[in-house]
């Protein structure tokens, strides 16, 4: 147990060690650079030199100068310093609200979406009603399976930023029930805190636990942590400690985003520890997230 809770704290040391320093690195400003994306998924960057009704004349990097129509366009975004690595624009994080399963303390924005999936059978979803507030549920369809129970839930969360891009505050619940069983409703009451920007951040949080009438005596501590290594890869990991007397339990979970074009793919091991565990023992994690709607 002992060596579990020094692999946790090792882990984030590590993660806020590196926010801390390339935070100091980073400018800010205008760099007089603008990003446009078109409907056929392609991005441009560079600088606008003319403007009409009609059309954009665009000075791409490694194009030149070229027109585009404005009924092409989906996104128009002036570039700050900050956002560009090695001269190379990095588009926003489309997966900045949650980790392997956690949710951190950003929120979707209004009209962004997603749906993830975890090891097939799993399938989740969640829509932002505006900056703040977002609503989704999910279901593991085991009905497939002889009509077996199926667990259904549905989620809500508030986001409240507290110093913009440095420190986001998240509340929510998950609340379902066990479709063919009696008095099978579970889910959690959480809060957690975000420091650190979309790309680059560690969580921690609080969760109560409850089953039917009853709930968990002591909080579910999480401890989660994400960093942007390039445009588009990710390292994630995520962690839970669960108090429960003398048989407290670990999760560790370590590993990596990949982004394909916007969708993520997230794979990794988890190493469960605690009473009852003598072993070492190693199960892979897989799962992608799609998203839709608006996006950064």
């Amino acid at each position: 147990m002992k060596k579990g809770l020094l692999c946790i704290a090792g882990c984030f040391t590590f993660f806020l060690l590196l926010i801390v320093l390339t935070g100091k690195a980073q400018n800010s400003g205008d760099s007089g650079m603008s990003h446009i994306k078109t409907k056929d998924g392609n991005g441009y960057t560079g600088k606008i030199e003319a403007v009409d009704s009609l059309k954009v004349l665009f000075r791409d990097q490694k194009l030149g100068e070229i027109t585009i129509s404005k009924s092409e366009i989906t996104n128009l975004d002036s570039l700050s310093l900050k956002i560009m690595r090695r001269g190379t624009y990095w588009s926003g994080n489309p997966q900045s609200t949650s980790y392997f399963f956690t949710q951190g303390g950003y929120g979707l924005k209004k009209g962004e979406g997603y749906y993830q999936n975890l090891w097939v059978l799993a399938n989740s979803f969640a829509v932002g009603l505006n900056d703040y507030l977002s609503l989704g549920g999910g279901v593991i369809p085991l009905f497939l399976f002889n009509w077996a129970p199926t667990p259904v839930w549905l989620t809500a969360k508030l986001s409240v930023p507290v110093v913009k891009d440095k420190m986001n505050l998240g509340a929510g619940v998950m609340a379902g029930n066990v479709l063919g069983t009696s008095k099978s409703s579970f889910g959690i009451f959480y809060g957690i805190t975000t420091f650190g920007s979309r790309d680059r951040n560690f969580s921690i949080g609080l969760g109560y636990g409850f089953t039917g009438s009853s709930g968990s005596s002591a909080p579910m501590i999480h401890l989660n942590g994400l960093y942007r290594i390039s445009l588009r890869s990710y390292l994630l990991t995520e962690n839970y400690y669960f108090p429960d007397g003398s048989s407290n339990t670990l999760l560790l979970m370590f590993g990596a985003r990949q982004i394909i074009r916007e969708a993520g793919l997230d794979y990794g091991l988890v190493f469960p520890a605690g009473a009852g565990i003598n072993s070492f023992v190693a199960i892979p994690w897989l799962g992608i997230t799609i998203p839709f709607g608006k996006r950064p």
